[in-house]
């Protein structure tokens, strides 16, 4: 048995992809017999008395651009230092070269076990919107790039995600560890109930977009898309679920477009049964986020035998075979609504797309973490061994 902590700067019930990964690895870990320890920003999570695993979350406050997250100080939460130095751990694991990434540091240094890192975003982007600033944006980068190179091994979960790390200027080795999905088939029940909700015609194409209401997720490129759609006189339905801090612009947008009659906000949804249920009544799967690394959302829909259409040269694209398990377009409005009427225009091939999505795409998480496991032995093995290279680490003990 491993004791491993895993550390996050997001989690339940924020339902962002880096957290659910975490939330996953925690449960998978449990269940698989490890010793699993989550640290987190205090979150509203309900009773915690059914977790299969410790949590340990110090006090946490809104964060300013994006209130549905938190964040915090470990230093400053005197009863969240003294329980996580109770908990005796082997090798941790951060999710985040932010908060969760410094206090991995800290608790690897003081303890001289070995800590892995998962690279999970494009951060570049993310300075970049909030400082407007191409010079601040790398010298961001060039921050990521030194807590990297501070953990014994790093992680990305996919071939194009670590070059986006590499293209930072981060020279290492990096593993490639994919995300994993829970498999599992829709609940009927859940179906007729959001059929009901949505009030979603089976004879109208639906198309879903799941995420952040964000344009970096591309959505305006969705939006104009499906108002070519519209000017061509081809009838579908757009559905759009998720929160985020542009979600008032995109609803004006959709009213500019004049969308309002095909295009639904159905805001965040927290019951995983009708997020399903979304995912098996849509025809496609719209996201062609240039942003995203290895979106869940697009192996859920999978799960759920929904071939989805992205960006060719996006991160996340990496899993699709064009017009075989999902479809790839250019990144311009005519090209995703072209490759959107042509999905469309055959039945039974969308079907047949959705079914090699289904046997392609997901990787079950329990198949997933006896990897993740053997990897971790192998770090505590050359750690208690002496055979593992320490690395400098800043952060104070």
């Amino acid at each position: 048995m491993l004791r491993i902590g895993e550390f996050t700067d997001t989690f339940i019930p924020v339902a962002d992809g880096v957290g659910r990964v975490v939330v996953a690895y925690a449960n998978t870990l449990s269940a698989k017999g490890q010793q699993v320890t989550v640290s987190s920003p205090m979150y509203d999570t309900g009773s915690r008395g059914h977790y299969p695993f410790e949590l340990v979350d110090y006090r946490g406050f809104e964060f300013p651009m994006a209130r549905q997250y938190r964040t915090g100080f470990t230093a400053f939460d005197r009863h969240y230092r003294a329980r996580m130095k109770m908990i005796p751990l082997d090798i941790v694991h951060s999710h985040s070269p932010f908060i969760a990434g410094m206090e991995a540091l800290r608790i690897a240094k003081q303890r001289g076990i070995p800590v892995v890192s998962t690279f999970h975003s494009k951060y570049y982007d993310d300075f970049l919107k909030v400082t407007h600033s191409k010079a601040l944006a790398r010298f961001g980068t060039n921050l990521i790039v030194r807590y990297y190179n501070q953990c014994d091994e790093v992680w990305a979960c996919g071939e194009r995600t670590a070059d986006v790390l590499a293209d930072y200027g981060y020279s290492g080795e990096i593993h490639v560890m994919p995300n994993g999905v829970t498999m599992r088939e829709p609940d009927p029940e859940a179906v007729r109930v959001a059929a009901k909700r949505f009030q979603i015609d089976p004879e109208v194409p639906l198309l879903l977009f799941v995420g952040q209401m964000n344009w970096k997720k591309n959505i305006l490129t969705v939006l104009e898309a499906c108002a070519s759609m519209k000017a061509a006189g081809f009838p579908f339905r757009l559905l759009l679920a998720g929160q985020g801090p542009d979600l008032e612009e995109i609803r004006r947008k959709i009213q500019e477009l004049g969308l309002t009659e095909e295009a639904t906000l159905a805001g965040h949804i927290t019951d995983s049964s009708i997020l399903d249920a979304l995912y098996y009544l849509s025809s496609l799967f719209v996201f062609p986020s240039l942003y995203d690394n290895a979106p869940m959302v697009v192996r859920e829909a999978a799960v759920m035998k929904t071939p989805s259409v992205m960006v060719d040269v996006s991160s996340g694209s990496e899993v699709i075979e064009d017009q075989v398990n999902g479809y790839l377009c250019k990144n311009t409005p005519d090209d995703l609504a072209h490759v959107i009427r042509n999905a469309l225009a055959s039945r039974d091939a969308l079907h047949l797309a959705g079914q090699r999505a289904f046997e392609t795409i997901p990787v079950p998480w329990e198949t997933l973490l006896d990897r993740v496991i053997d990897r971790y032995a192998l770090l505590v093995g050359k750690s208690r061994k002496g055979e593992l290279k320490r690395k400098p680490r800043y952060p104070d003990s």
